[in-house]
């Protein structure tokens, strides 16, 4: 999203900011990598990152406000790649 993933919020859970705390802590106390570290270390890996164009267009969203190295399709080319793939996570 344009505001960048350091600046999500806790989905409804966010406690007026207390719950992004919590869940840093416990991810730095378990050593697990933080979601712009795992954006970077998945397109390292030759990951294929593809946006929405409907859900882009939906939210008024431009390619420059996204990160680079992703791929734009809509609906019908996710359909089909994931038809072919492997692993699939739709979000």
């Amino acid at each position: 999203m344009p505001r960048g993933a350091k600046r999500l919020g806790l989905s409804k859970m966010n406690f007026g900011g207390l719950g992004p705390q919590m869940i840093k802590h416990v991810m730095k106390k378990h050593n697990a990598l933080s979601l712009t570290q795992l954006m970077e270390l998945a397109q390292e890996q030759g990951v294929k990152l593809v946006a929405c164009t409907m859900t882009m267009d939906l939210l008024g969203l431009k390619q420059e406000e996204l990160i680079d190295g992703l791929e734009y399709a809509g609906v019908a080319a996710y359909l089909g790649d994931a038809t072919n793939g492997k692993v699939n996570l739709f979000i």
